[in-house]
């Protein structure tokens, strides 16, 4: 019965598996179409990478700008928002007075919050009550960061109840200040945390588009999902395929950089990694 029922589980588990991949699969293999169709194969090309001349992702450079822009949009918010939410994290868990509990819960609302409303809220806001940010980058940033900083709060806050406070107390107890046993002790051990949050928002970050639509100003702000998404709509060609493959690639390299620094930092903590344990890390970060 037990070997009928894990036999059922993996099934469903890889039946789950290929109904998310093949979508993505079958449009990384259109993006290397030697012709316009993409739903008929006509042969290998890299015609919509780099042989076209006019229509080719590499050599437009519409495409080029929004695939920059997606980027320089993740990373931003990424700098952002990890120290910031970290602090928040940490302040959150620490205050025991009266609205306290409050603040919890505002701090976790965007999760909570459809983003749709949280799109047209923050168009509001920046169009009428701070009007000295200008739609585009700027806006875009502080969207993601609104959108983003959640994640980081209530990532590190769960490390945190598993550590604990005996650590910190007991460098305090050694004669270490506040702030040297918050920078020697509780950081270090946060930094799995941390980096598993960086992971996330990052991947968030990129492939959002309800916020970076209603915040863009126009061609130049556009990001690689809103430029896949207008295009669509529209005469595509293969060529979308290749921006939304190049978009894959930069989504699962971030997934990569995340498990080599937790590789890292176990290796310098002084335990002993191996290849699967690396693989262990990155299956650990995207999650």
């Amino acid at each position: 019965m037990m070997r009928r029922s894990a036999r059922s589980l993996a099934t469903f588990t890889w039946a789950y598996i290929a109904w998310s991949l093949v979508p993505v699969a079958i449009a990384v293999l259109f993006s290397f179409n030697s012709g316009r169709s993409r739903s008929v194969w006509q042969g290998f090309s890299l015609r919509w990478w780099t042989g076209d001349p006019n229509a080719s992702l590499l050599r437009d450079e519409s495409m080029r700008t929004v695939a920059v822009n997606s980027v320089v949009l993740a990373l931003a918010t990424l700098v952002v928002t990890l120290p910031l939410g970290t602090a928040m994290a940490v302040g959150l868990q620490r205050w025991r007075g009266r609205g306290s509990g409050a603040a919890s819960t505002l701090a976790s609302a965007p999760l909570v919050t459809p983003e749709l409303v949280l799109g047209a809220a923050l168009l509001l806001v920046f169009t009428n009550l701070y009007a000295a940010v200008p739609l585009g980058r700027p806006a875009q940033i502080l969207g993601h960061v609104t959108l983003n900083l959640s994640l980081v709060v209530v990532t590190v806050r769960a490390r945190l109840l598993t550590i604990g406070s005996s650590y910190e107390e007991a460098a305090r107890d050694l004669g270490a200040s506040r702030a040297t046993a918050i920078r020697l002790v509780l950081v270090p051990m946060l930094r799995p945390a941390i980096v598993a949050a960086g992971v996330v928002v990052f991947a968030t970050s990129i492939d959002d588009f309800i916020v970076s639509s209603f915040l863009s100003s126009g061609a130049g702000s556009e990001t690689v999902p809103v430029r896949i998404y207008g295009a669509v709509r529209g005469a595509s060609t293969p060529a979308l395929n290749a921006l939304a493959t190049l978009l894959v690639v930069i989504s699962f390299l971030g997934l990569v950089a995340g498990g080599v620094i937790l590789w890292v930092l176990r290796r310098r903590s002084g335990e002993r990694v191996t290849l699967r344990d690396f693989v262990n890390e990155v299956t650990q970060a995207d999650a």
